[in-house]
C-alpha cells in the first residue's frame, strides 16, 4: 500500500514542504493567539503526528509566541506554516497544495470564536469574476504566487 504524500509550501515558494503518512487530524483554532499568528479569524491546522514531515525547499523563520509553542513562518513573504508545540507540529492547512483534501472535525479554542463566524456561510457570496466592479483591476493582476505543485527552483528564470 503507497503512503500518502503531501505538499505544500509558502506563498512566495521560498519555503516547501512534504509530508509522507496519512493526515487525519485537521482542526480549526479559534484562540486569540492563533488568530493573531494568522491575521485572521481562526486558524486552520494540520496535525503531522505520525507521518514523516520534510522541508524540501527552505525552512520557515519562528516566532516563539509562549513558552510551550513556537510558530513557524516565511521570512520573505510572511505565510504562516507551522504550529510547534511539545506534542507534534501541525501545518497551515491553506499552506498545502491541496488544502480541499484536509477538512477539519473539530474547533478548538472556542471561548475565543468572533460571535458571526458561524453566519458566514450564509452571507452573500459572488464568483471573482463576477465582481464587475473590479473587473478592471483584476484584469491586470499578474500573480507572482508559487503555483501548488513542488517546482525545481521558484522564482522562474526568465
Amino acid at each position: 500500500m503507497a503512503v500518502p504524500v503531501h505538499t505544500g509550501g509558502c506563498q512566495c515558494g521560498a519555503v516547501r514542504f512534504r509530508v509522507a503518512g496519512e493526515l487525519k487530524d485537521a482542526s480549526i483554532c479559534h484562540c486569540r493567539m492563533c488568530q493573531k499568528a494568522f491575521g485572521a479569524y481562526y486558524a486552520p491546522l494540520v496535525s503531522t503526528r505520525g507521518a514523516v514531515l520534510e522541508w524540501i525547499r527552505g525552512e520557515p523563520k519562528r516566532f516563539q509566541s509562549s513558552n510551550l509553542v513556537r510558530r513557524g513562518f516565511c521570512a520573505d513573504c510572511g505565510t504562516p506554516l507551522t504550529y510547534e508545540a511539545p506534542d507534534g507540529v501541525a501545518l497551515a492547512a491553506g499552506a498545502f497544495d491541496d488544502p480541499a483534501a484536509l477538512a477539519p472535525w473539530i474547533q478548538y479554542g472556542v471561548e475565543g470564536k468572533l460571535p458571526w463566524v458561524d453566519g458566514l456561510a450564509a452571507l452573500p457570496a459572488r464568483r471573482t469574476e463576477e465582481d464587475e466592479a473590479a473587473a478592471g483591476f483584476l484584469a491586470r493582476i499578474v500573480s507572482f504566487q508559487h503555483p501548488d505543485r513542488d517546482t525545481t527552483g521558484w522564482p522562474p528564470e526568465g
